[in-house]
């Protein structure tokens, strides 16, 4: 049977005490409900529907997949007043799994499984064992073991206060079943609203098979209602990240204090020290070393090249065996050959650097084209901004840049050519020469420092 996503993401989340709507807080830099609708779309569903309700513009506005089917519940009456929005864009042909836009961890095996134990006549249930269910719906079974109905805290009895099994809301049921038991619910409760969970009692009242599946990790069924349940979910998901990283093959040097805010890919043997940032994509080559408090934002590090501390990079492509900073700084749009060196507070920004040039040493170069074998003094800034356009300076290869220069786009610096230190180069460096602008050097005979008054 194909498979109906249905995301139900309409809760105001008062306790957060936030403008923000709850679905949109931030985890690992993403809104709760774009984890949600990511580990959704791993399962490949035939359609995948988001349930929406407060601050309905605001979450529309920043989840913007042309995919997403969005249906509103204008009146917030419930789980399962929430799910029968989208079923009118459901078929009867298709299974649909509920899912929940806080709660963002849910692991896709788990997912499968329970897909798995579902069919035209079948659906499945996630459940969790908790030492502390406080809050939950308590699964309550008979003798034999069999799931019976849910029990919403509020309702709850004293008995069945004392169960353990909590209802993680997760479930998956034939559409055409749901449908029919959607239809049959009411509001006769403590709440006043429509339980998704009492479908279970009438699928076991039609003798519909009701399969339980108890999560393997409490983690994966967590949602958020406060910050600091938000930061609970941002260290465990910090952690499961970690994992993924060291089981890819990298050395972590403390994996709680690695952060990954995105997708990354590792070679072998790469090694990422403390207070780490990814962000974006980034793709990171054989045998690199990733120093401490570095951040790289939608990255690809070549084979073997080191990042050393406190450097930032962004949007740009390293070569193989290259050695970043420290406190090296790459805006977007930079790409560096093999065997290149960037050295402390150097600043690159749509730069094009051939293999093994070097700038060591405080410098910017801006809409820069580096050839082979380049040496870029330190204190060197290619001026390309005049205030409104932005202008190209071309090194070539095998040129000597003295230190403190300025080259003023648009500028050519030949093949091997030489530039003085403290040069002003407004004009092209012919090839193989040395080029050179110096304003005469005067002592000022009898001049004295002025005083300040006592």
């Amino acid at each position: 049977m194909k498979l109906a996503v249905v995301i139900l993401a309409a809760g105001q989340g008062k306790r957060m005490k936030s403008d923000l709507p709850k679905v949109l807080q931030p985890l690992a830099g993403q809104p709760l409900l774009a984890h949600v609708v990511s580990r959704a779309r791993r399962l490949e569903p035939s359609s995948l529907h988001v349930v929406y309700g407060h601050g309905g513009d605001a979450v529309r506005a920043r989840i913007t997949d042309s995919d997403l089917r969005w249906a509103l519940q204008a009146e917030q009456l419930g789980t399962g007043h929430a799910v029968m929005q989208a079923m009118p864009n459901v078929s009867d042909d298709e299974l649909v799994l509920v899912l929940y836009g806080d709660v963002p961890l849910i692991n896709h095996d788990t997912l499968q499984r329970l897909i798995a134990a579902t069919g035209p006549k079948a659906m499945s249930l996630l459940t969790v064992m908790l030492d502390n269910p406080q809050g939950y719906g308590r699964i309550v079974r008979n003798a034999r073991g069999a799931i019976q109905k849910i029990v919403e805290q509020k309702d709850a009895n004293k008995a069945q206060l004392k169960i353990r099994e909590g209802n993680s809301g997760i479930m998956v049921v034939p559409a055409k079943l749901l449908r029919k038991w959607l239809g049959r619910l009411k509001n006769s409760n403590a709440q006043g609203e429509y339980y998704l969970t009492d479908i279970i009692a009438m699928a076991v009242k039609d003798r519909i098979k009701v399969t339980p599946l108890i999560a393997p990790t409490g983690a994966e069924v967590l949602g958020v209602n406060d910050r600091l349940q938000l930061a609970e979910l941002e260290a465990l998901n910090r952690a499961e990240r970690a994992r993924e990283l060291m089981l890819a093959g990298a050395t972590l040097a403390d994996p709680t204090r690695v952060d990954v805010r995105g997708e990354v890919t590792v070679g072998r043997d790469v090694f990422i020290d403390a207070n780490v940032l990814f962000e974006g994509k980034v793709v990171i080559g054989d045998r690199a070393r990733i120093g401490p408090n570095v951040v790289l934002r939608d990255m690809q590090v070549g084979a073997d090249s080191v990042i050393h501390a406190n450097s930032v990079l962004e949007q740009s492509e390293l070569g193989a065996n290259c050695s970043i900073g420290p406190y090296a700084r790459f805006r977007p749009n930079s790409k560096l050959g093999d065997h290149v060196h960037i050295g402390n507070f150097v600043e690159l920004k749509k730069t094009v650097i051939a293999d093994g040039s070097k700038a060591n040493h405080l410098t910017y170069l801006g809409d820069t084209i580096v050839g082979k074998g380049v040496n870029v003094g330190a204190g060197t800034i290619s001026c390309n901004y005049d205030g409104a356009n932005k202008f190209t300076t071309t090194i070539e290869d095998g040129a000597f840049i003295g230190s403190g220069n300025m080259l003023v786009a648009p500028v050519r610096i030949g093949k091997d050519a030489t530039t003085g230190a403290g040069s002003t180069i407004t004009r092209e460096a012919p090839d193989g020469k040395l080029t050179l602008t110096r304003a005469k050097q005067t002592t000022i005979e009898g001049w004295k420092r002025p005083e300040k008054k006592k």
